[in-house]
């Protein structure tokens, strides 16, 4: 009896504890769904541009996930053998490149499509490369994920309009699937890391390298350093609550969270960034943008359903 109540109240003890750590993973899915909408209220604030947004972000996290990663690993956190140190250099050229072409987009469409087609883009092109570079068998729903995020761009591009707004959306938009395209290259290299290094080893490396590689081309572009003190507090933001902080809850969380949730519960964060630009700066979607958003959101889905399906 006393065995029996014990193994009840562990097994109690253990799901209080996987719902506790999902709810990080739901922070951290809302808290990056605000990078947008803070980097636009940036654009409004003052005259900036992309690439000083990407790297004042990334210059403010990595050391404070360096920090994170020295007190977890001490002098671990610098061992990288010779043969990865390219690769976890071009992480953070993907990542410099992620953050670079999302800021681009913001500007010229908005907060929410480039949110949306950087999001669910992303997965299934993760899938494809898997295909090309891994030699990973494609499957029916990756075909399918790919036909809806295909189908969800175009109909993003809001066909009909002027030729100068169907032109202007279109470079937006491909500035979105750039985006999307340095994410997926991230969430690869980064798979093929998982099993020798720390997460936090690998990214606190990969900000500081993709901070390394925007200095100079913001240098030749027009850095601008120049802030008020809300814009200031908008960049520390961006560098320290969506990014080291959503992180360090991202990882605490998944310890006990299956992945297929953790996969499912990120839609927060194209869902936030949607609901915030519409709260706050009035974005709204034609009939069309919402099918695309439907669309898109749905290729996320799918890919989201063949990892829990998947043996």
């Amino acid at each position: 009896m006393r065995i029996a109540t014990r193994t009840r109240s562990v097994v109690s003890v253990a799901e209080t504890d996987q719902r506790s750590r999902l709810w990080l993973i739901v922070i951290a899915a809302v808290l990056w769904g605000t990078v947008g909408i803070t980097t636009q209220s940036l654009y409004r604030l003052t005259p900036t541009n992309p690439l000083s947004v990407g790297f004042f972000r990334l210059a403010i996290a990595a050391p404070v996930l360096s920090l994170g990663c020295w007190a977890v690993l001490g002098r671990h956190s610098l061992r990288i053998a010779r043969r990865d140190l390219a690769r976890v250099a071009l992480i953070g050229a993907m990542l410099a490149l992620y953050q670079v072409c999302y800021f681009a987009a913001i500007a010229r469409v908005g907060v929410t499509i480039a949110t949306l087609v950087t999001l669910c883009l992303a997965p299934v092109l993760v899938a494809l490369l898997s295909v090309v570079f891994l030699n990973e068998r494609p499957t029916r729903r990756v075909l399918v994920a790919l036909i809806c995020a295909l189908a969800g761009i175009t109909a993003m591009v809001g066909f009909g309009g002027s030729s100068a707004h169907v032109s202007a959306d279109l470079v937006g938009i491909l500035l979105a699937c750039g985006s999307a395209f340095g994410y997926a290259l991230v969430a690869l290299l980064g798979r093929s890391l998982a099993r020798r290094y720390h997460p936090l080893q690998i990214n606190a490396i990969a900000f500081a390298t993709g901070a390394l590689v925007l200095l100079p081309l913001a240098l030749m572009t027009g850095f601008v350093v120049s802030y008020p003190a809300q814009g200031w507090l908008l960049l520390a933001y961006l560098g320290l609550v969506p990014s080291a902080l959503a992180y360090a809850l991202f990882l605490s969380g998944m310890r006990t969270t299956p992945a297929t949730i953790a996969s499912i519960v990120t839609l927060l964060e194209p869902l936030t960034a949607t609901v915030l630009a519409a709260l706050l700066f009035g974005e709204r979607l034609g009939p069309l943008g919402l099918i695309g958003a439907g669309l898109l959101l749905a290729a996320m889905v799918v890919l989201a359903v063949q990892r829990n399906t998947t043996p």
